[in-house]
């Protein structure tokens, strides 16, 4: 390792085999925690290649428990986070929409690092439990339209990296790597990353995998839809700059999209949308990302696609969605709650 971070250190890059083979021996703990925290510093210090992205990528994927859900053709709705903006838990929220719209999801989340509440946090809170059980994944997604897959079950070689990332508290390639290396190879992804820069990287990578996709970055920032302002919109058609009011939404400011402080803030927003009981600008911005995810899955109109959140939201069905998928316990704290 200490070869390697020389070479860093003099603003050296990876090629893609040795990237996959650093990686490799790092979930596996072949390196210091020392090492580890100053390997994972050299990449906010400046910009990962692709070469390296894609290496990681392959190490990552190579070692998780894969899980074959294609008889489903599942979507993925997963932001990089790192964006530092702290909204609710927006693509978690439109996950439950889109499913209940009619496109299956097979979500990748995780614990928060640098945000306040991951998609993991929030589900723990309301009593869901997290398995990577073949069996029961698949019940869910008969009975639901949906699963959650938690990323420490399905990477278990990330146990060795997991409390360093937790240590340091900030954003590291690990966050971009998140909605890369879902082990349930969806062939439909949404994702959305905190620069563009990223965007250019993942739009190069996602290409060479044949998979149907929606890459999604807010102009002013946000790894999502904000609805603060323009955002990219970068698909397997190509690019484009657009405005809520492109797709029928009003613009909003930042601040009517925040997620609080505590987990307890956040699952509190996130309940109340789903009741149909958020303010507009909460409401809306979960319709564009959802929106954009259903134009993704189902091959409609990026406007018919927020038509139909709309209609899965109001109707009950995306709360009915996440009923099903969390279970007796969440019925609890949904009537606490109510």
């Amino acid at each position: 390792m200490k070869d390697i971070l020389n070479q860093l250190f003099e603003h050296k890059s990876l090629d893609r085999v040795t990237a996959r083979q650093i990686l490799t021996k790092l979930t596996q703990g072949e390196y210091n925690q020392s090492q580890v925290a100053a390997f994972l510093t050299v990449f906010l210090m400046r910009s990962i290649t692709v070469d390296e992205l894609q290496g990681f990528r392959e190490a990552m994927l190579e070692q998780c428990i894969a899980l074959d859900l294609s008889a489903y053709d599942p979507i993925d709705l997963c932001g990089t986070g790192g964006d530092g903006k702290d909204t609710f838990n927006i693509s978690t929220l439109s996950s439950f929409i889109v499913a209940g719209a009619g496109q299956a999801v097979a979500k990748h989340g995780n614990n928060g690092v640098s945000s306040v509440c991951g998609s993991s946090n929030l589900l723990a809170h309301f009593g869901y439990t997290f398995t990577n059980d073949k069996d029961k994944i698949i019940r869910s997604m008969e009975e639901s339209n949906i699963c959650f897959l938690h990323a420490p079950l399905f990477h278990p070689a990330m146990k060795n990296v997991a409390p360093i990332r937790q240590q340091l508290g900030v954003k590291t390639f690990f966050n971009m790597l998140g909605p890369m290396v879902n082990p349930a190879f969806p062939n439909k992804q949404l994702v959305g990353v905190f620069s563009l820069e990223l965007a250019r990287l993942y739009a190069y990578l996602y290409q060479q995998t044949g998979k149907k996709f929606v890459i999604l970055h807010a102009l002013d920032g946000y790894d999502e839809i904000s609805l603060t302002g323009p955002f990219k919109a970068i698909s397997n058609g190509g690019e484009q700059v657009l405005y809520p009011s492109d797709i029928g939404l009003q613009q909003h400011a930042p601040e009517a999209i925040s997620g609080g402080e505590t987990i307890e803030d956040s699952a509190a927003v996130f309940l109340k949308v789903l009741k149909g009981e958020g303010s507009k600008a909460q409401e809306e911005v979960v319709l564009a990302n959802a929106g954009a995810a259903l134009a993704c899955g189902k091959e409609v109109s990026f406007v018919e696609g927020v038509e139909q959140a709309r209609e899965s939201l109001r109707s009950g069905k995306a709360m009915e969605t996440f009923r099903k998928l969390t279970g007796d316990k969440s019925s609890t704290s949904l009537s606490m709650n109510s």
